[in-house]
């Protein structure tokens, strides 16, 4: 637990460094005027909330950074929420006002325009893929190593997918996992099998197959459908703008990840509980978004996710700005498919 001073200490540091992107010192910390200690005081609270884990120091710098878990204790229990501009609400509006006919246009031009206030990259999980629905899985074995898969999904798609299977699994198997799929998975949402396969389905076929683990790797490779444009970016350029992701041979992975739909569409979805959600550096499970925060807000109707906005950036981010932008964005947006619905 940290003292309350510690606590001041650490929000300034935070504060001070997402405006500049620059190690903090002790002496430009003590010159504020919410701080109040000398510059020794506040350099031995430093070394101290380093030695913790909240503060790291980059190379041979006098000044601190914060580190990964600095942030997180900070956008849990230091940060305060900002009011957003009226512009910038009146600028939402009038886009909602205008394109009330036109949900998915409408959450492109959000992206857009949250991309352009934030500075940061704006990323959409389109909204028919929270409707969509396994119907019915097939796999049929080719030869001793390959299978074609088959999924059905409640809108008719139907997606067939070349997998590598297991070495020397038995047909019996097979025909075990098929069953079991389509008696766990029968109307689960495309978008929730990833954790239904590693959770019940993973424990049921632990009992019937030899090599479980592997065939659970291959299907949950293979299992999102090919949907192109179901994830919408904008403001991707934006991320060289920061002086963390200036240098380009650095920031390559991240570009290629960004190009990764099927990657970015797992990444977005939310829990069930929907909600604002903050991952910070290496939470996002990621090595291209170690240095990247991820804050993504959902938008429902009677209690059913229908979607999600993410904004990526810094880990040296707005965090205050972009979650009330995110909080405002996702009860309007809530508002207008609600609206949207009745009118239909």
């Amino acid at each position: 637990m940290l003292s309350e001073r510690q606590r001041l200490i650490l929000n300034a540091i935070i504060d001070d460094y997402i405006r500049s992107a620059e190690p903090v010192g002790s002496r430009s910390i003590s010159k504020r005027g919410d701080v109040g200690y000398s510059p020794a005081t506040i350099r031995n609270e430093m070394s101290d909330l380093e030695e913790l884990g909240y503060l790291e120091q980059p190379h041979t710098s006098a000044g601190r950074i914060p580190s990964h878990k600095g942030y997180r204790y900070y956008v849990d229990h230091l940060m305060s929420l900002r009011e957003v501009p009226r512009q910038e609400v009146e600028r939402l509006k009038q886009i909602f006002a205008e394109r009330i006919q036109q949900q998915e246009k409408i959450i492109r031009q959000v992206a857009i325009i949250l991309a352009d206030m934030t500075n940061y990259t704006s990323i959409v999980l389109q909204p028919e893929m929270y409707n969509t629905t396994l119907k019915h899985m097939q796999i049929i074995p080719l030869n001793e190593n390959q299978a074609v898969m088959i999924i059905v999904t409640n809108t008719g798609h139907v997606e067939n997918k070349l997998i590598t299977l297991p070495k020397d699994i038995p047909i019996s198997e097979i025909e075990k996992t098929v069953n079991i799929l389509n008696a766990k998975l029968k109307g689960v949402k495309m978008m929730h099998l990833h954790s239904k396969l590693y959770n019940e389905i993973g424990e049921e076929l632990k009992r019937y197959v030899t090599k479980y683990e592997e065939l659970i790797e291959i299907l949950d490779a293979s299992i999102m459908i090919e949907d192109e444009g179901r994830v919408f970016l904008s403001g991707t350029t934006n991320i060289m703008n920061q002086p963390e992701f200036r240098d380009v041979e650095k920031v390559k992975s991240l570009f290629a990840l960004l190009e990764e739909q099927e990657t970015l569409a797992k990444m977005l979805v939310p829990s069930e509980a929907g909600g604002i959600h903050v991952r910070i550096g290496t939470e996002n499970n990621i090595d291209a978004f170690n240095q990247c925060s991820l804050i993504t807000a959902t938008y429902t109707i009677d209690g059913q996710t229908l979607g999600t906005i993410g904004i990526l950036g810094p880990t040296r981010m707005e965090y205050s700005k972009v979650i009330s932008l995110m909080q405002f964005l996702s009860k309007e947006l809530t508002n207008i498919v609600s609206m949207r619905n009745r009118m239909h």
